[in-house]
Parts: C-alpha cells; structure tokens; sequence
C-alpha cells in the first residue's frame, strides 16, 4: 500500500508550514477584530456620519471639496470619529474648548502623516517628539528672533522685487492674466534659501529649483493619498506599488538638493576661516546646526542635520507660497479691502520699493485681512496627534490612550458655533476689540501650545513684506473664466494653479 502524501519526508513541512501560516492569518484576524471593537466601543459616545462597514470614510476624505466637510462641522458638534476602513480611526475635533485641552497637552506626533514623510523629509522638528524635540527646538528658536528677523527684510523685498520684475515683463501696460503660484512658489523659496541657508542661487531666474519644486508638489500628493488608503500604512504594500516607487525616486531628488545645501555651506564656512573674514553679522539656522553637530557631533549626527535642513527648506517655501497665494485670492475677490490695503500701504511706504521693518506694524488693516486669509483659508489644514494617556474633554467624554487625534483646523475656522458667517471675508473680526472677546484657541494658524509653529514670525514678516510691494505695483483681479478648486494636500493649494490679472499700476 502506497504512503499517503502527507507520510512522504517532503509534504510534511510543507503541510506545517501551511497550518502555521493559516493559525498566523486567524490570529491575525481574530486581533483586527477586536481592534474594531474596541474602537467601536470607544467611540460610542461620538455621533459619526454614516459609514461603509470596510471603506470607511475614505471617499468623503478623499475628496477636494471642504463644503462636506463643514456640513459636518455643523452637523456634528465639537468632534466626530472618521473611519479609514474598517480597522482605523482618527478623531476629527474642531471646538476651541477641545482644542485648548489638546493642545495644552505633550502627546506625541501621530504616526499619520508623520511616519510617511520621514523616508523623504527625515525627523525633524516637524516630527520629532520628547526630549530629541526639546533640543532642536530650543537650538533652532535664536534663529528666529526679531534682531535676525530684521535683518531678513531687506533680503525679502529684493526676492518679491526679482518676481515683480518678471510680472511686469509679462504685463506691460495691459490688464494680463497669469497664473502666479509658480512664480510666488519660486519666489518664497529664494527666501528661504537665502534667509535660513545664506544660499544666493537665483533659482527665479535660472530655475535651478524647479525639479525640487514639482518633487515636493508631488511628494505631497502621495503622502495624502496614502494617509487616507488604509491598505496603503502598510509599508511592505506601498513600498511595491507603483506611488511607492514613485516616492522612492522622488525622496532621492529631495535628499540631493538637501546635500548640495550642506555641502555648499560647508565650503563656504571653511572658505571664510581659510581667509579669516566673515561678513555676516548673524548666524542663520544652518549656521546654527553645524556650529551644534561641531560641538558634539552625537547629539547633532548628520541624520538630524539633514532633516532639519529638509523641513526648513520645505516648510519654509510650501506653506509660505500657499499663505500669499490665498491672500492675494481673497484680495482679489473684494477689491474694496485690496483698495483700503494698498491706500495703508501708500501712506506707510510712500511709491518706493524698499520696505523697513519699523513700517511692518504701522499696517494694520493689512495685517487683519492677513489674518482673516489664515481664518478662511488656513494653509496647513490639520495637525494630529496619538495620545499618550486618555483624554477627558470640558464635556465629560474621554477618549483611550493611543487614539490618533486630529485637530481641524478648517473645521475650527469654520464652524459657525464659533464664527457668525463664515464664509464671509471680513478683516474686521480680528478688530483688537473683536479679538479680545473671543476664546484664545478659535483661531489657530499657527497652532498653540508648547508645539506652536516656530516660525509664525517669520512668516508674518515674509507676508507682509510681499503683499506691500505687490499691491505697491499690481491691482489684483480674479480670472472668472478659470473658477479655482482646493486640493487637499499636506498643505492646502490650489488644484490647477492660481490665476489671476494683473495690471500694473501707474507711476511705478
């Protein structure tokens, strides 16, 4: 009588392997189970928009438009969870009462996003968490303060003045539309570069940059597609698929012009010992980290050198070119606050081009349409968190340790519970009055708390600094035959561009 297969010396192993990999899969399962569950039951006490039982909410969030959202925003107050098929959750909250106890709070960074951008922007300020945070950001903050900021203004009005100078080629005399986000996009990394690299490189001119731009652009797609592609946090299945391939090529196009950067820096530095001079009066951020990585090169390794040098150059130029591309928007849909804009500006900065920073506070009105950009429009939409230990919310509902939390801030900006009219333009809410009688955390475009934006200053500076000349030389209108649409990315852009017309002012 002939063995069976399963007597033969071959089939045995094979037959264990099998039975082993299928107890692995039941376990598997059986754990992914009672995840969902216990999410369910965690959640119990937060409404939630209807749900499919394995997408989720995946195709409500994949979605560019954000009137779904704040149709949830009033539907739902304070929070509601949303589900990335049928094993994940984030806990979308958007109440200044939830947000000031979030906030007020040292949880660590969500591994969603995060952990998607550290393969090409590494671990740096923007994800760092713990004491490793404390120290870059305590390093990096003198880099920012009001002696250097001042210093950065004259740095900035040359870089609006080199993108004013292309407008005006394009324009002449004639009412012109042109799409500007490219051009802002270059002209807020030239900022950058120079004002936190000391790096002149003419990229508005000879375009050096522009595969780092469309990189970064495209870099930012993927990582939202994947945020909200539940199949896709695994790593092993996005690393093989064709955006996972994509990321791998473009995160080697970021790492290059990272290195060129240093490299750079590193030349020029020695250069100057070599000679015994130095021009500058000031250290700016690179400066700064490679005086630390010298002193010890242990607590500052080339890892984290690279990374912090991969999230100013990003956050520096992306949210910055978002931030006055939307502000120029608004402006350009209500010429009668533009108008009132450029009548301020005239009276602080006379017909020049050159702009101080002692006249930077004397624009007020300007500076309230600013804000009121950032309330309607906020350039970083969210920011998230995974809890450390639970939450207990002002209206008694607790949330588990380890719940990914994700502040809205759109959803904040826009909730009518804490904004009469919403959609509504209106600069005057951020009146001193106005503002003084609101709750300290519903407006939040830079964040708050301890993890607030370190470089809000700076940003307010480079804003400022580029709507005067603009609006010195430039009336701004929008393009009716080219409707503009969001795209929800890591930071908030237009779809297809910005266009708008431009006609050169008289006398300048």
């Amino acid at each position: 009588m002939e063995p069976s297969w399963l007597e033969t010396r071959g089939a045995r192993p094979l037959y264990l392997a099998f039975v082993f990999g299928l107890a692995l899969g039941l376990l598997q399962v059986i754990k992914l189970y009672l995840r969902r569950q216990r999410l369910l039951r965690d959640l119990r006490p937060f409404p939630a928009p209807p749900t499919h039982w394995f997408h989720g909410h995946q195709k409500l969030l994949q979605e560019d438009k954000m009137e779904k959202l704040e149709e949830l925003v009033e539907k739902y107050p304070c929070a509601f969870p949303c589900w990335i098929g049928p094993f994940q959750a984030f806990f979308f909250i958007y109440d200044p009462d939830y947000a000031q106890t979030f906030l007020n709070r040292t949880d660590p960074k969500s591994q969603y996003p995060y952990k998607f951008m550290t393969p090409c922007f590494g671990k740096g300020l923007l994800s760092l968490d713990g004491p490793k945070w404390f120290q870059h950001r305590r390093l990096l903050t003198p880099g920012l303060q009001c002696d250097i900021l001042k210093t950065y203004v004259e740095v900035m009005a040359h870089s609006v003045n080199t993108m004013l100078a292309k407008w005006e080629k394009i324009c002449g005399t004639q009412d012109t539309a042109v799409e500007v986000y490219e051009d802002i996009s270059m002209m807020a990394l030239d900022i950058i570069m120079q004002c936190a690299f000391s790096q002149e490189t003419n990229c508005q001119i000879n375009g050096t940059y522009d595969p780092y731009l469309k990189a970064t652009t495209e870099l930012s797609k993927i990582i939202f597609y994947r945020l909200y592609n539940f199949w896709n946090h695994h790593d092993l299945i996005f690393k093989f698929s064709p955006k996972g391939q994509r990321f791998q090529e473009l995160s080697k196009v970021l790492h290059q012009y990272t290195e060129k950067v240093i490299q750079d820096k590193k030349k020029s530095l020695k250069s100057e010992t070599k000679q015994g001079t130095t021009q500058k009066k000031y250290q700016d951020i690179l400066d700064i980290i490679l005086s630390a990585q010298a002193e010890s090169e242990d607590s500052f390794p080339d890892a984290d050198l690279q990374a912090e040098v991969s999230t100013f150059m990003l956050a520096g130029h992306d949210a910055s070119a978002a931030s006055l591309s939307w502000l120029l928007y608004c402006l350009a849909l209500h010429p009668e606050h533009q108008e009132r804009c450029r009548e301020e500006i005239r009276s602080t900065l006379g017909e020049g081009s050159s702009i101080h920073w002692d006249q930077l506070d004397e624009m007020s009105y300007t500076t309230m349409c600013i804000k009121e950009m950032f309330r309607l429009i906020p350039p970083v939409p969210s920011i998230s968190r995974e809890l450390s230990k639970p939450l207990t919310f002002p209206d008694g509902r607790s949330l588990p340790t380890g719940m990914n939390v994700v502040l809205s801030i759109w959803g904040l900006h826009h909730n009518p519970a804490v904004w009469n009219s919403p959609q509504v333009f209106d600069p005057l809410r951020f009146t001193k009055e106005n503002s003084d009688q609101r709750h300290p955390y519903a407006f939040l475009a830079f964040s708050a708390g301890p993890r607030n934006c370190i470089g809000q200053q700076f940003a307010m500076v480079e804003l400022k600094v580029a709507i005067a000349l603009i609006l010195l030389h430039f009336r701004v209108s929008a393009d009716l035959t080219r409707p503009l649409s969001f795209s929800n990315h890591t930071v908030f852009k237009p779809k297809d561009g910005m266009h708008l017309h431009l006609k050169k002012l008289s006398g300048c």
